[in-house]
């Protein structure tokens, strides 16, 4: 059954108390809208043929779907300005494919040992256990996968998996995302999660979900219950605009906090959406209000199709110096670029080291006052030469790591001292010197 427009009107006000049928999770899904000829009814607007056109040329290679919770946010007045609206339908400006856009950018399918792992820290991974959402997000980094049935994980993927992660005693985190892995039953989760417990080496399990932002009706109590069976479980929200915390997903967040789980939150730092200090800061200061810590804020990635999405990174960095010294220092998160071809994470902060010295550093504060601190004048520096299975410090519970990539070159023991790209002309001469 489709929604009624009353019902996306009064959505997040009236419903709550009018129409239990509203807030039943399952029927949201059913009652997703998928159409244009649904988006149009709610709207009360008829696109154009030239415009349709267009529209139905992204729909082909990018599907559509909404919760009628989410699309009841919109701003029907207003819809093309409107942050919620940006995200859930889409834009001609998908079928721009520029030249630096990559189908899987973060290389998530070469990082792949076995089909729905991505391994490419040293200590966790990725687990994609479901490729379903409730919601289609227009700037999703997965859009080459998200929604496809022919991809949708089946149960002997998801135990040779688990059997991967079993196999690798360095996997303490796991990761499960998808697509939306609350997108399965609570009794299939609950035996996804049983079965990591039971894995010893596997120390936390985090949960990503944007559900809470579009579909708050899923977290309910019973799910709650479950989840705080195992701890230590970790989720992390996808808020974008303080738009999308209503009451309704303002309930779910208190749901999850008061289950003991603690939340964070991935933003996507997105053109014409949340590109603005105040914005942000509104954002992260609901959040915390919220019990969510602002954990990433993402630079848009080079996935294809969301060139208008991006923004200059120095929008990011600005946005981030707005916020340290401005607002709580744990409302402010870490502004990442996830580096194409699988390169990880990378922190973009404003720089508040000036310059240094061998016996004092220059730093500057939020409000551009420049100061000076000493280091150490006896600080021996011999205490620690990286052989720490010597070590008498080392406790028996943290076993000496490889050293690996530039923490390998801050080690003292010296068994790394360069690190050289493989694909260089001066290598490329060693070798065919070598080959005459």
């Amino acid at each position: 059954m489709r929604p009624s427009d009353t019902q996306l009107s009064t959505a997040g006000s009236s419903t709550r108390e009018n129409d239990p049928q509203w807030q039943d999770w399952r029927w949201q899904l059913r009652a997703s809208i998928t159409t244009l000829e649904e988006v149009e009814e709610y709207l009360g607007h008829r696109f154009g043929s030239a415009e349709r056109t267009l529209l139905e040329q992204t729909l082909e290679r990018f599907p559509l779907s909404i919760t009628p919770y989410y699309l009841s946010l919109v701003d029907k007045d207003d819809y093309k300005n409107d942050p919620v609206f940006k995200q859930a339908f889409p834009s001609p400006d998908e079928l721009i494919i520029q030249d630096c856009d990559m189908a899987d950018p973060l290389a998530e399918d070469t990082d792949s040992p076995v089909p729905l792992i991505t391994h490419r820290y040293p200590d966790r991974v990725l687990f994609r256990v479901s490729n379903t959402c409730s919601m289609y997000c227009r700037h999703c980094t997965r859009k080459r996968t998200v929604g496809d049935i022919d991809s949708i994980p089946e149960p002997d993927e998801i135990e040779a998996a688990l059997d991967y992660i079993r196999s690798t005693p360095a996997v303490r985190d796991v990761l499960l995302s998808g697509g939306d892995p609350l997108m399965m039953s609570d009794e299939r989760l609950d035996d996804l999660l049983s079965a990591l417990d039971d894995i010893e080496h596997v120390e936390v399990v985090r949960l990503g979900t944007r559900m809470p932002a579009v579909l708050p009706y899923r977290i309910t109590d019973e799910l709650c219950s479950m989840l705080r069976r195992h701890q230590p479980l970790w989720v992390n929200t996808h808020f974008n605009h303080p738009k999308e915390l209503t009451p309704d997903a303002e309930a779910a967040l208190s749901r999850l906090a008061d289950a003991g789980i603690p939340l964070g939150n991935q933003s996507v730092l997105l053109a014409g959406v949340n590109d603005c200090t105040r914005i942000m800061r509104r954002l992260v200061q609901r959040l915390v209000a919220n019990r969510v810590r602002p954990y990433y804020l993402y630079q848009c990635d080079l996935s294809e199709g969301l060139s208008h999405f991006r923004t200059p990174v120095s929008k990011g960095i600005e946005i981030i110096e707005s916020l340290v010294g401005h607002t709580s220092g744990f409302a402010v998160p870490t502004y990442v670029v996830d580096a194409p071809h699988g390169g990880g994470k990378i922190p973009v902060m404003p720089s508040y080291l000036i310059s240094s010295a061998p016996d004092r550093v220059i730093l500057r504060n939020y409000e551009g006052v420049i100061c000076t601190y000493v280091e150490p004048a006896s600080y021996d520096r011999s205490l620690c030469n990286w052989r720490c299975d010597d070590c008498e410090r080392s406790a028996p519970s943290a076993p000496a790591s490889a050293a690996c990539g530039v923490a390998g070159l801050m080690r003292s023991n010296e068994e790394i001292t360069s690190l050289t790209p493989g694909n260089t002309h001066r290598l490329q001469r060693r070798d065919d010197d070598s080959d005459e």
